[in-house]
C-alpha cells in the first residue's frame, strides 16, 4: 500500500505545483480531473475491478504535459496502480516561428514515460502533431520508438488524442478518448488500445456548473492486451468524471 500512497499523493502535489506557475504565467492553462470506472469484462486478471483515475493537463511556456494515474481495486486480490507523465516540447513556442500548414497546427517534440507496478519504466520519444480539427477541442497524434528494457530491442508506438463536445436537444455531451497502436517488441506482441468515451455533463442539464461534472460510458477494447497474442478484451465501463 506504500506504493499507491506515493503515487495517490504524487499528482495533487504536481496540481500545486500548477497552480503556483500559473500564476507567474509559466502555466497557460491547466485542467484536472478525478474519474471512477467500474468494469466487470477485464481478460487479464480478476474480472471485476474498480477505477480512480487522477488526471492532469496543462499548457506551459514551451509547450504541453499530460499525467494521469490509475488506482485500481479488484474484486479479489491486491490494489494496483499505473502512471504516465507526458511532457511535449512545442517546435512553435520553443523558436518563436509557427510551425503549421493546411490542418497542421504544431509540431512537438513527444515523450513519455510509462510506470507499471514493480516493473521498469518505458520510455517513448518521437513526434507531436497537432491537428486543426473542425468542432473537435483537440485532435492530437504522437509518433513514437518505444523502448521497454524488460524486452529485446524497441518498436514503434502511434497515439492519438481527441476531443469533441456536442449537443443533444438542450443537453451538453463530449465524446473524448485516446488510441494507441503499438508493434512488436522482443516477446511482446504487436496490439491496440483504443478507449473512447461518451458523456453526458449532468452539471449543466441539472441546472450547475457546465464542464464539471459528467457520466457516461467508456468503452475499452484492447487487441493482444499488454502484448499477450491472442487475448483480446472488450470492455464497457460505467464512468463518473469530476472537473477541477
Amino acid at each position: 500500500m506504500k506504493s499507491a500512497k506515493l503515487l495517490t499523493c504524487a499528482l495533487p502535489s504536481l496540481l500545486a505545483v500548477s497552480a503556483h506557475a500559473e500564476e507567474g504565467g509559466f502555466i497557460q492553462w491547466s485542467s484536472s480531473n478525478i474519474q471512477v470506472l467500474r468494469g466487470s469484462q477485464f481478460e487479464v486478471g480478476p474480472e471485476e475491478r474498480t477505477i480512480v483515475t487522477l488526471e492532469h493537463a496543462n499548457s506551459w511556456k514551451y509547450g504541453d504535459f499530460f499525467a494521469f494515474a490509475d488506482l485500481i481495486w479488484p474484486d479479489e486480490g491486491d490494489a494496483t496502480q499505473y502512471a504516465e507523465f507526458s511532457p511535449r516540447f512545442s517546435l512553435s513556442k520553443m523558436t518563436g516561428q509557427e510551425f503549421k500548414a493546411g490542418p497542421i497546427k504544431d509540431l512537438s517534440v513527444s515523450t513519455t514515460i510509462e510506470t507499471p507496478k514493480d516493473r521498469k519504466a518505458r520510455f517513448l520519444y518521437g513526434l507531436g502533431v497537432d491537428f486543426d480539427v473542425p468542432g473537435f477541442a483537440y485532435f492530437k497524434t504522437n509518433f513514437y520508438v518505444r523502448d521497454d528494457p524488460a524486452l529485446d530491442d524497441s518498436t514503434w508506438q502511434a497515439t492519438l488524442v481527441w476531443k469533441k463536445p456536442f449537443n443533444i436537444g438542450n443537453t451538453k455531451w463530449v465524446t473524448e478518448g485516446f488510441a494507441d497502436f503499438s508493434g512488436a517488441e522482443g516477446t511482446s506482441a504487436a496490439n491496440q488500445f483504443i478507449v473512447p468515451r461518451v458523456l453526458m455533463d449532468v452539471g449543466a442539464a441539472s441546472g450547475g456548473a457546465k464542464d464539471t461534472f459528467f457520466v457516461g460510458v467508456e468503452y475499452s477494447y484492447w487487441r493482444n492486451k499488454f502484448g499477450i497474442d491472442g487475448v483480446t478484451e472488450s470492455n464497457p465501463q460505467l464512468q463518473a468524471k469530476l472537473v477541477f
